[in-house]
């Protein structure tokens, strides 16, 4: 599993002119699973995500969560993060779970963050064409893979 998280002042997701995920401040997720996804990463992912101190306290310091903040989270689904590109220059996506094994670990990934963050989490919808807007806040943006 990968993770681009990304500080933000506002974000949003739209799908055929539709908007089905906004944000205030908070962190805009793209969420990438690979085949060998299981319950047990997913909730290290989910417990980082929402505990990972990026957020600057009363000096200054990235020292606060999104939880710290009652910040938001918005999740969208983004198979090519696990992209393989070093050879050609047509990217493989043999790492990334087909759609029948990723829509199910994302939609637990999001079940688990909402639990985790004590709010709904507001996403994309999987498979989509999607648009997405933000407004990155620092700029901050971390990669985060599973341990395994």
């Amino acid at each position: 599993m990968r993770l681009v998280i990304q500080r933000v002042s506002e974000a949003s997701v739209t799908v055929e002119g539709q908007v089905t995920g906004q944000i205030g401040p908070g962190l805009l997720v793209l969420a990438g699973f690979a085949p060998t996804d299981n319950t047990a990463s997913l909730t290290w992912m989910c417990r980082k995500l929402v505990q990972l101190r990026i957020f600057g306290d009363d000096n200054g310091q990235m020292n606060r969560s999104v939880q710290d903040i009652s910040g938001q989270i918005l999740v969208v689904s983004q198979f090519t993060l696990l992209a393989d590109a070093r050879k050609g220059n047509r990217p493989s996506y043999i790492g990334a779970a087909p759609p029948a094994v990723a829509e199910p670990l994302y939609e637990q990934f999001v079940a688990m963050v909402a639990a985790e963050l004590g709010r709904p989490v507001p996403t994309g919808i999987f498979g989509a064409d999607m648009k997405v807007r933000l407004l990155n806040d620092g700029p901050v943006t971390i990669v985060l893979d599973s341990p395994a």
